[in-house]
């Protein structure tokens, strides 16, 4: 059973989140899972009921994403990652965790390892889903995107946001043979105004937090889809040389969305992960 977290002060960080608990109040561990970009909280629908039977699941609407309170999303404050790591952070503080597993999708990784060096103490280990440092090629770095790859990105999401959405979508997500899955991801995508679409997007692409991935000390699992056209295999293999404790773990799923398209091998990483 889900339930909104109680809060008395609607001003709290959990109420503008819109915080929401699954699963045994007094479960002995506790889950926080962050979304990605172009998603909110519901993403996480078919994974949930694999995991909240025997643990409790947090989960939140970051800044700018489904029913967050759009009066949190001042638009310098989220030009980069750090802003939506401090709101995790925060968010981590005021929901008293100590020693969470944190799950985290896409960009949603990234703030999650941000904010885990913020509050060390909130988080045990991480599980990360097709995340990346960085998405631009640098030297020997291979992140998928040429400067020009990203400018054409840009441009077309500019001229048309909902077209660029739902071209954006069915690439993304994979699975040719479900479309269903990629219609309800681009209506997600078209949910958000373009404005605040676009700022999130360029925090991503313009992102680079390599040099943070060797001061995070906690286990990390590592889990890549082997057919992602948004982060290449040698991001995860980079990602996994540079964390002090990863391991890496290859999906047979197709897309970058597998906690959608095959929750079940997510569920499975997990549960393995964790025991």
């Amino acid at each position: 059973m889900a339930h909104m977290v109680d809060c008395n002060a609607t001003s709290s960080a959990a109420a503008r989140h819109r915080v929401t608990t699954h699963g045994p109040a007094d479960a002995a561990r506790t889950l926080l899972l962050v979304h990605g970009f172009g998603t909110d909280q519901s993403v996480w629908d078919g994974l949930l009921p694999l995991l909240a039977p025997r643990d409790r699941v947090i989960t939140y609407d970051q800044a700018g994403c489904g029913n967050c309170d759009p009066a949190l999303f001042v638009q310098h404050h989220y030009l980069n990652l750090h802003g939506f790591a401090q709101d995790l952070a925060a968010l981590a503080r005021a929901l008293g965790l100590r020693d969470a597993v944190l799950v985290g999708h896409s960009f949603g990784a990234m703030v999650g390892v941000l904010a885990t060096l913020e509050v060390p103490e909130c988080f045990s280990r991480l599980t990360l889903i097709g995340a990346s440092p960085r998405y631009l090629d640098d030297g020997d770095y291979q992140g998928g995107f040429k400067e020009e790859d990203i400018r054409r990105v840009y441009q077309s999401a500019l001229a048309n946001y909902r077209e660029w959405a739902d071209a954006f979508a069915p690439m993304a997500m994979g699975q040719a043979d479900r479309p269903d899955l990629a219609q309800r991801f681009a209506e997600s995508l078209k949910r958000i105004p373009p404005e605040r679409a676009l700022t999130i997007l360029c925090a991503i692409l313009q992102s680079d937090h390599r040099q943070a991935l060797p001061r995070l000390q906690h286990p990390v699992q590592l889990l890549q889809t082997s057919r992602d056209s948004f982060v290449p295999q040698p991001v995860a293999e980079y990602m996994a040389r540079t964390l002090p404790q990863a391991t890496l773990r290859m999906l047979d799923a197709d897309g970058h969305l597998p906690h959608v398209t095959a929750p079940q091998q997510v569920a499975a990483a997990l549960h393995g992960f964790l025991h």
